[in-house]
């Protein structure tokens, strides 16, 4: 059922089929983005990204918190979600819990674009501007990496231990874009939040492929489509793209034979394609 896929030093795991179910692992971080589905293995996770309420990227919250309570995990997972869904979802919680006479319990992060938050000593997420027609939001994690100021280059060590116990800074603190990860937006997300083109890992949607969907038809349901990608080829900084959220329109196994054919050569290098191998996708 799930797929996996390696980008860069991070596992991407789990399943996503447009307007059907998305939820994505990347367990090397620690993060679970969406929970359109509950996959046992995704359910020891703390911190879930909610992109946005629609029921393919939401509805399998609750089976998710069920299934950590039967492995005994007593700690509520931490959810980041849009700001103006927590109260929502909260009310869903609370009927369902009553309905299963079991708490669904959640810590709710309601976040903003531009807010950020930490997730650990060295990492943090930031909270992008997506479009969609209900509140969104797309995600990049930012690990902040301690690096000997420039100055102090060569400087014996001697030096650097006593400037450190003198109360000295010797570090600049520098932020890398890790990984981020953008879903059901117009493409012009990429275009009002830069930071998606510079991360090192993009997980991204690019729900129609061909003239299967026109370009117009694509952005009245809020989704992108290839020719948008391929018009902003130069754009991509990013080491490896991890393409997601495909349309049933096409077989996972003809995926890669349309972005041999359609993308760039230098775009294609970095652009991995998740989909599970056969010819048809699963559930």
């Amino acid at each position: 059922m799930l797929t996996t896929v390696t980008a860069g030093p991070y596992t991407v795991r789990g399943i996503s089929v447009g307007g059907v179910y998305t939820s994505i692992a990347v367990p090397e971080l620690g993060l679970l983005f969406d929970a359109g589905a509950s996959p046992r293995s995704s359910c020891a996770i703390d911190t879930i990204l909610l992109s946005h309420g629609h029921a393919d990227h939401i509805g399998a919250l609750p089976a998710l918190l069920g299934i950590r309570g039967l492995v005994g995990k007593a700690k509520p997972p931490r959810v980041i979600m849009p700001a103006e869904i927590v109260a929502d979802l909260g009310a869903a919680l609370a009927a369902l819990s009553r309905l299963q006479r079991f708490p669904l319990e959640i810590e709710a992060i309601g976040m903003s674009p531009g807010d950020e938050l930490a997730l650990r000593g060295d990492l943090t997420i930031r909270a992008v501007r997506t479009f969609h027609p209900v509140p969104s939001l797309g995600y990049v994690v930012v690990r902040h990496v301690a690096k000997l100021r420039h100055e102090l280059h060569g400087a014996p060590g001697h030096e650097i231990a006593a400037r450190r116990r003198a109360g000295e800074e010797i570090n600049d603190i520098e932020d890398r874009l890790e990984l981020a990860y953008a879903t059901d937006t117009l493409v012009s997300a990429l275009d009002h939040a830069p930071a998606l083109l510079r991360a090192r890992v993009l997980v991204v949607e690019c729900t129609f492929l061909d003239e299967r969907k026109t370009v117009e038809g694509a952005r009245a349901g809020c989704h992108i489509h290839l020719d948008e990608l391929v018009e902003r080829a130069d754009s991509f900084h990013n080491e490896h793209i991890v393409l997601m959220h495909f349309s049933q329109l096409y077989r996972p196994d003809e995926i890669a034979g349309i972005l041999d054919a359609r993308l760039p050569p230098a775009l294609r290098k970095k652009v991995i394609p998740f989909v599970p191998a056969g010819t048809s996708w699963p559930g």
